[in-house]
């Protein structure tokens, strides 16, 4: 009964009252972490987070606003939050566990925590070690924990720049700005590109971002941010492939600040979202716009529930739970 009437946040307090408090908040967060995926991640300029059960129209309030103060949002991975601060170091925040990580920024060049243009986070397997990829204006550098520091990587003379990168079979894949997929070697500071026996023309106004989906490679294409076209890496005859429908496919969509972020998930009624569709949501916007994954044409808008009867946001994300990244060293040599 006193749980029904707590907010996310304030769960956590509950959990310390005694014993059996905190074994009922860890069957409670258990069970929040298996439900309702994915959440909205809504960000307002009071910083003040929370997020968003689209199908059941909730709001959770996040009230750590201690944790996020003088940082900037980059993006969620693995459960964490990617925060850039103004002393130039990044700050990994998991709401849900409270652990928060503080690495010191790669070199004195990256001037401005502005800069910090995508992120992700990766666990080594069977290891707490965790490997951290930031794409610093238009240098990829990684941070491994096991020797604390930072390298950055070159395309050797490659008139081609990285602009994203995904896990998938415990292996880090980048894409660049030409299309080339290659992958991130962690032993050295290298990226091999694939042969691949096409590769989809890209004008300069497009972007393009990998998804790990259902341990399918995707590459999508998006313009003027709306999205064009969907690609499938088939590896084993080593092509693009265009995908005429998603099936039983959802893609999630944030455009924010001339970026985008883009997620899929396989399977999406379980979780109270429509196969084979795009979920669209613009950071000033108060509605999330429903596309068909076919023709790509607006099926329905859906009103966001306002936390603290306000609308207004600064920056908006997808939050996977479920989704922890892991990498294998001896995957790669």
């Amino acid at each position: 009964m006193i749980s029904k009437t707590l907010d996310f946040d304030d769960l956590f307090q509950f959990a310390g009252v005694c014993k059996n408090w905190m074994f009922f908040h860890k069957i409670y967060l258990r069970n929040f972490m298996a439900s309702q995926e994915p959440l909205l991640l809504r960000i307002p300029y009071y910083k003040s987070f929370s997020f968003i059960s689209i199908p059941d129209q909730k709001v959770y309030c996040l009230k750590m606003i201690e944790s996020f103060s003088y940082t900037t949002y980059v993006t969620c991975s693995s459960r964490y939050f990617i925060m850039t601060t103004y002393n130039n170091s990044l700050r990994l925040i998991n709401p849900f566990t409270r652990i928060t990580k503080v690495i010191n920024g790669p070199t004195s060049e990256v001037k401005s925590y502005l800069s910090t243009k995508r992120a992700l986070l990766a666990f080594v397997k069977c290891s707490e070690e965790f490997v951290l990829v930031v794409l610093y204006g238009r240098s990829l550098y990684v941070y491994q924990s096991r020797n604390c520091g930072w390298v950055v990587y070159s395309t050797k003379g490659n008139p081609v720049k990285v602009i994203d990168f995904v896990v998938l079979h415990n292996i880090i894949y980048v894409v660049t700005n030409k299309a080339n997929i290659g992958v991130l070697s962690l032993n050295s500071a290298e990226i091999k590109f694939l042969k691949l026996k096409n590769i989809p023309n890209v004008t300069h106004f497009s972007s393009l971002r990998l998804v790990n989906c259902d341990e399918q490679l995707l590459v999508v294409n998006f313009k003027s941010n709306e999205i064009k076209n969907v690609y499938k890496i088939d590896f084993s005859t080593m092509n693009y492939v265009k995908l005429v429908t998603l099936g039983d496919i959802a893609l999630f969509y944030v455009s924010k600040f001339c970026q985008s972020n883009c997620y899929a998930l396989s399977n999406p009624n379980r979780w109270g979202y429509e196969s084979n569709s795009m979920y669209a949501i613009k950071s000033s916007s108060t509605m999330c716009s429903v596309y068909s994954g076919d023709d790509k044409k607006l099926q329905k808008s859906v009103m966001l529930p306002a936390p603290n009867k306000t609308n207004w946001f600064q920056i908006a994300d997808w939050c996977f739970r479920h989704l922890q990244y892991e990498v294998d060293y001896s995957l790669v040599e």
